[in-house]
């Protein structure tokens, strides 16, 4: 399930901290299966926590205590829109609803090629940027109007018919 290479990169995280508090390296090492099975399944909780020499409920804890750790397979490209209160002031829910429309789905479902999840999220720290939306957890759009949103699924279905 975990390959070495993973493990290799799970220990360059742990050698970050003192040998006596390795647990600490778990955010980064959920991220790291993540980045590369898409999301973190109950068996590369129970990897991790093998690494780690934690209880394996710990780990799973900490999984599903944040919400930039996906808990199923998920669309090639994850959209969170923000829907907290400065946002949905500023477009929020009307990007959200537009995007649902477009895309032909609910909010916290996947498209059917399994392309696209579009997912509400809680604040994402640029309310002066409303609305705003993150791409896969790394990619920041500001002032995302109807036209910018179309763009930005226009280019996700592009660069995944370039691939």
């Amino acid at each position: 399930m975990i390959s070495d290479a993973t493990k290799a990169r799970f220990d360059r995280e742990v050698a970050k901290f003192p040998a006596d508090q390795k647990q600490s390296a778990v955010m980064a090492c959920l991220a790291i299966v993540q980045q590369e099975l898409g999301w973190v399944s109950p068996e590369s909780e129970r990897a991790v926590a093998a690494h780690l020499d934690m209880a394996p409920m710990a780990v799973h804890e900490v999984t599903t205590f944040y919400n930039m750790y996906n808990q199923k397979k998920l669309g090639k490209y994850k959209l969170n829109v923000c829907t907290n209160l400065p946002c949905q002031l500023r477009g929020g829910a009307q990007a959200l609803a537009h995007l649902e429309h477009k895309l032909g789905i609910h909010a916290g479902q996947t498209t059917a090629d399994g392309l696209i999840t579009l997912q509400p999220s809680e604040c994402q720290g640029a309310c002066a940027d409303a609305p705003v939306l993150l791409v896969n957890d790394r990619t920041m759009c500001s002032f995302m109007s109807n036209d910018k949103l179309d763009q930005l699924i226009a280019g996700l279905q592009t660069a995944e018919g370039a691939l």
